[in-house]
Formats: structure tokens, sequence, C-alpha cells
């Protein structure tokens, strides 16, 4: 059985097929064309292309930037901000002429990694986007939860916890608020504030790369980082007690990471003791198009 999982992205668009024992069988990219009736006309292409290359599709499944409104069933809090607004599932089924599943791109990491990734065994695992965003997607027992809101896991848009002095007021984050996890927290927060405390504007792995080399700014950058990391993380298990945190995006390559959130989690948990798996999406950036695959049942 063949299952294609869509992954629209800020950048670029994927298809991928998968067979019934999750072996990638045909993928494609196309860069994300910018304007909502060509968004269509390149998913319903890539549809094509895929079942040209390994026959009809049993299912078809879109991971997304932003969710859909349980209320309005259209788009929001996307940063393809074309799509707020409007009715794209309704709209990619109609030019597809079958239905499709849709979640938010968060949710399907989780769902991936959980299914047969990094996260495979755990009951319940929290999977964080940290690029150029902020995001958050929630699986327990195999089964995405999207809340009765639909915004389960919209972890980047809370305030960053357990602040000092210098961090209270919070850059402004584009939905509106200050102090976002995600003006703190992405890849972006990361040379943002870099670029404040410095005045050097590098991207996050030129940063890492100094850190690494002695610079002494950029490793108090890097320090700074991931406490701030490990108190968002301590905040979800305060909350939701995961078995698993898988990291995906840009800053989830910084192996510094791995070898030291898990000294200072615990530092904010309220627990006597805590532990749980913090790692990398094993699956990288096919995450997402694996898990949008895997929104229908194989």
């Amino acid at each position: 059985m063949v299952q294609i999982g869509i992954d629209f992205g800020g950048t670029k668009i994927e298809a991928a097929a998968l067979d019934s024992e999750g072996r990638f069988l045909h993928r494609q990219r196309v860069p994300n064309p910018g304007s909502y009736e060509k968004a269509i006309e390149a998913v319903k292409a890539l549809v094509a292309a895929t079942e040209a290359a390994v026959g009809p599709a049993a299912s078809i499944g879109i991971g997304t930037p932003g969710s859909i409104s349980p209320r309005t069933g259209t788009m929001r809090n996307s940063n393809s901000v074309f799509l707020n607004g409007r009715a794209f599932r309704q709209d990619i089924e109609a030019s597809l002429g079958r239905e499709v599943r849709m979640a938010n791109d968060a949710n399907c990491l989780a769902l991936s990694e959980a299914v047969d990734g990094a996260a495979a065994g755990a009951r319940t695992v929290f999977a964080i986007i940290v690029g150029t965003g902020c995001g958050g997607g929630l699986v327990v027992d195999g089964r995405i939860v999207e809340g009765a809101n639909g915004i389960a896991g919209e972890w980047g848009h809370v305030p960053l916890p357990w602040t000092d002095e210098n961090e209270q007021q919070g850059p402004n984050c584009w939905c509106g608020q200050r102090g976002c996890l995600e003006t703190w927290i992405s890849g972006t927060g990361f040379r943002a504030d870099h670029q404040r405390r410095s005045g050097r504007l590098l991207d996050g792995s030129a940063i890492v790369a100094a850190a690494r080399t002695g610079d002494a700014g950029a490793s108090v950058s890097l320090d700074l980082y991931i406490d701030r990391l490990a108190r968002a993380l301590a905040l979800v298990a305060n909350i939701l007690d995961p078995d698993c945190f898988v990291l995906g995006g840009g800053m989830s390559n910084v192996d510094e990471l791995y070898a030291r959130l898990p000294d200072l989690v615990p530092r904010h948990t309220f627990s006597d003791q805590w532990s749980a798996r913090i790692v990398p999406a094993q699956w990288g950036d096919s995450s997402g198009v694996r898990g949008a695959a895997r929104l229908w049942p194989s």
C-alpha cells in the first residue's frame, strides 16, 4: 500500500511516497511558490508526479505550518501567510478530487518519530521544532493530540519561564505578544539575541562554531540559549511529563544540547528526580513528510 505525505514548508514543498513498511519509494521537492493558487497547483502536480512514479496512492496526508481552526475550517497562524484565512484542506481536496488529512508540521514530526523514529516505544512524545520559528507537537499512544481548539503543542507562543531581570520584558513577537519562546529559542531568536549582546549578526551555526573555538561572546550566547531551552522543556515536563522530547529544526543539530540539557532541565521540574530522553529527530528533515503520510493508518 502506497501512502503519500506532503510537507508544506516555508521555502519548499516536498512529496514522498512510503510503502507499508515505511520505506521511501519516491521523493520530490519544489520551491514554495509564494501564492495560494500556485501552491494548490504545486501540490496537485507533486501528487501527479508521485503517482506516475509509483502508482495510485491509498492516502494523502499534508503537514502544514499553522493549523486549521475547528471553528471556521480555515488556516491560521501560518508563516506562509497566504494560507491564513483560506479553506486549504477543502481546496486541496477539490483540486485532487479525493479526501486528504492535514495536520500541523510539528505534530507530523512528533507522529513520525513516535512511530518508527527516535521516540519509538515512548508513550508520550513532545516534539519541538527550533528552526526559523519554534513549534511543538504532542503524540500520546501513537495518536496526535490537537486539543479542543486545535492549539495543543503551540509551545512557541508561551512566555519564557523563570526569567531574570534581563529577560522579563522580552522581544516583540510577530504574534502580537512579547517574550514568546519563539523570540528566544528559535534559530532566529538565537541569532537576534547574540546580535543584541555582541553587535555581531551571525547565523546560528556560525555562533556555535565560534563558541567551540573559545570566542567568549559566542560562548555566552550558546550558554544562555541552552539554559533557556532547558527552562522551556521543564515547563512542558511540569505539565505533560513526556517520556521523550524529540528536537527538529536547524538548532537540533547542535550536539551540546544533548550533552547539557539532561542536567539543566531537572533544576526547574517539580519532582524529586526527573529523567526523560532528549533526542534529535532520527529522520531529520524527512520527519515532516513521513508524519504527514502517517496521518492515515498504514
